[in-house]
């Protein structure tokens, strides 16, 4: 008869836990789910096989300890049996005879020491009569608990095909309380974590690194302790049960292929080939014997780094020593004193399997992860998923996420530092365009400052010097320098006009525009030598937005100029391209000149810097830019390089405006 889980077989130390993914990859039925980059065990889904737990190099992963529950058993003044199991010699190699183990253990406090050896050799009795009483009909072995749990749990229709026969730790318990008293207290020590669920007829189990454990709590050592034997009845070949092909061993069945149809397969990936094909119909009438691990010498309740064959040679050692002419008559005689004692069970399904994801929902996660083609699915196992599409389906049933891809992962990490990289750049671009605009706005209110004092005198000596213009002859030796005073006061307006633009303290009037066309009638404004090529690109979605067109014809009619004037002797190429979003229109200006050296560039919007010969500029025409840009609510930004060893040289504008 069978437990429920009491607790959790095995958790996790969240905070040793590293992104290795190791337990995914070991876990057979993976009962592991994936949450931040943190693997933690799903107890519904576990079948405490205990896998997770051997490789976990970090010591994450623990199973369930029972040694308080066993120090209050040992602590109730009852009699308490010690069951231990036959690979015990695989796990205490440093303890030469066996007996003195048996002393140790009984120096905790048990009042009895058997071994389960000889509930193996009970078993594999039945095994043998179910055997011949039903050639025909495959069964499984259900002396490894994980194995019964994975059948119980993802194939509840083979329930029945499990063997109805206990397993060793099972048989000696129902042996022992017939010997001795049925109230008798049992706990079972051994390699085992599933064990520690299995049935309810054992009060507790512990692995034998927790009889380690209560050895050194207790400050029992191999030095101090009289060597006993161990309790009668004693085990014969059942000793050898815990390596791989034990029960046929015990059981004096060859595994002779032609001969014998049983099937043996060890391990979490054999076990599970194993039930696939059997309940596929290819092997359903061969017997299986199963072990989730590579025989119960390397159960996850042993101790690590032991070697595989060397713990096997330990086992047969002390199997083949116990195998006198006594022993086996006094082992003969309890066997057919035992022979009474029920050994039978039976297991309930418990279906525990979810419903798969549909394909679509399988290929949708795919896609999110880049994998749209076969071609992508690299298989490379570093999930800890065998196929892309099996990872796919533990991400839809929450168990698993994307960036356990390493390709995936490697990719969103190459992305996210690009767009670390452009927004950094961004950043800085911000952060200059900020101080420069600070820098302008206070020359702004300046500029105006300056505008508004000049204005009233300048319109007085237009007025004034227009009047003795009108009132002087012709021929009047004055009139030139009239003419010359009107001229001068005409271009300080036109400054002023240019500072009050700049400060932008005029009034956009708005009205309805199709750029691209626009665009193109700025370009055929301007006088364009042959050896330069203008051309206009249009990316614009939606061709209409709403500017002042006097004033943008402005704009677009400096930067072209301005352009054209940049370009060496030999000419160059000029593009005016248009794009567009919902909210905004773009225009980007390029030209392959000679592009504005880097100390100039926070100065070119500023009022009466400029780079050309004296006379042939005010050094207006960027400010006055600017100035109309702020006024319709955009933004105006520059890249230039004028270094020919850093690339291509040239300047491109940008103007970014609302689009209503």
């Amino acid at each position: 008869m069978t437990k429920s889980y009491k607790n959790q077989l095995v958790f996790t130390i969240k905070d040793r836990c590293r992104v290795c993914y190791t337990c995914v990859r070991e876990c057979p039925v993976k009962a592991i789910r994936i949450i931040n980059g943190q693997a933690e065990v799903v107890s519904e889904r576990c079948i405490g096989c205990g896998n997770c737990v051997k490789v976990c190099s970090q010591g994450a992963k623990i199973y369930l300890q029972s040694k308080f529950e066993v120090y209050e058993l040992l602590e109730s003044h009852e009699k308490i049996a010690a069951l231990v199991a036959p690979s015990f010699p695989a796990e205490f190699e440093e303890i030469d005879d066996y007996r003195i183990l048996v002393g140790m253990i009984r120096a905790l406090g048990f009042s009895y020491v058997f071994e389960v050896g000889f509930g193996a050799d009970m078993v594999a009795r039945e095994y043998n009569r179910l055997f011949e009483e039903h050639p025909d009909i495959g069964y499984i072995s259900s002396d490894c608990p994980a194995t019964t749990f994975y059948i119980r749990h993802y194939y509840p229709h083979l329930v029945s095909r499990l063997a109805p026969i206990v397993s060793p730790m099972v048989a000696m318990t129902r042996i022992v309380r017939t010997a001795y008293s049925p109230e008798l207290k049992v706990i079972f020590i051994g390699p085992c974590v599933a064990k520690k669920a299995e049935s309810i007829e054992v009060d507790e189990a512990i692995t034998f690194q927790e009889l380690r454990d209560l050895f050194i709590e207790r400050n029992i050592r191999a030095d101090m302790v009289t060597p006993s034997e161990f309790d009668p009845p004693r085990a014969g070949k059942g000793g050898i049960f815990p390596v791989s092909r034990g029960l046929l061993q015990t059981t004096n069945i060859r595994e002779d292929v032609t001969e014998v149809n049983i099937v043996v397969a060890e391990g979490k990936e054999s076990f599970k080939e194993a039930v696939k094909e059997f309940d596929s119909g290819l092997i359903n009438t061969h017997h299986l014997e199963l072990l989730c691990c590579k025989g119960c010498i390397m159960g996850p309740g042993m101790s690590k780094n032991g070697e595989r064959y060397a713990r096997r040679t330990r086992v047969a050692r002390y199997v083949k020593q116990k195998l006198s002419p006594e022993s086996l008559r006094e082992w003969e005689a309890n066997v057919e004193k035992f022979s009474n004692v029920d050994f039978r069970t039976t297991f309930t399904p418990e279906d525990r399997r979810q419903p798969l994801p549909t394909p679509a929902q399988i290929e949708e996660v795919l896609k999110s992860m880049g994998k749209i083609s076969p071609r992508d699915h690299l298989n490379c196992g570093a999930c800890g998923y065998d196929t892309c599409s099996d990872h796919a389906v533990a991400i839809a049933l929450g168990y698993a996420e994307p960036e356990m891809c390493l390709p995936y992962a490697i990719e969103k990490l190459h992305k996210s530092i690009n767009d670390l990289n452009i927004s950094n750049e961004k950043l800085s671009q911000a952060k200059a365009a900020l101080k420069q605009s600070e820098k302008l706005a206070h020359m702004g209110q300046l500029s105006a400052g300056i505008a508004h004092e000049l204005n009233n005198p300048l319109g007085v000596i237009t007025m004034y010097a227009n009047i003795l213009l009108e009132e002087c002859g012709e021929n009047d030796p004055i009139r030139k320098d009239l003419e010359l005073i009107v001229e001068q006061a005409n271009r300080c307006k036109k400054i002023v006009g240019g500072l009050l633009n700049f400060a932008r303290k005029n009034q956009v009037n708005l009205s309805e525009t199709h750029l691209p066309e626009f665009a193109q009638r700025s370009l055929e404004s301007v006088v364009i030598p042959p050896n330069i090529k203008a051309s206009l690109v249009n990316e614009m979605d939606n061709p209409i937005c709403f500017l002042d067109q006097d004033q943008m014809m402005q704009v677009l009619t400096n930067l072209e100029k301005n352009a054209v004037e940049a370009m060496p002797a030999e000419g160059g190429e000029i593009k005016l391209t248009l794009s567009d979003t919902p909210e905004e229109v773009i225009i980007s200006l390029s030209d392959t000149g000679s592009g504005i050296p880097k100390e100039n560039m926070d100065k070119i919007f500023t009022p009466f810097f400029t780079t050309k010969e004296v006379g042939k500029g005010t050094g207006l025409g960027l400010p006055l830019i600017y100035g109309i840009v702020k006024m319709h609510k955009g933004k105006i930004s520059v890249m230039s390089n004028a270094d020919p060893k850093q690339g291509p040289t040239g300047t491109t504008f940008t103007l970014t405006l609302p689009r209503n």
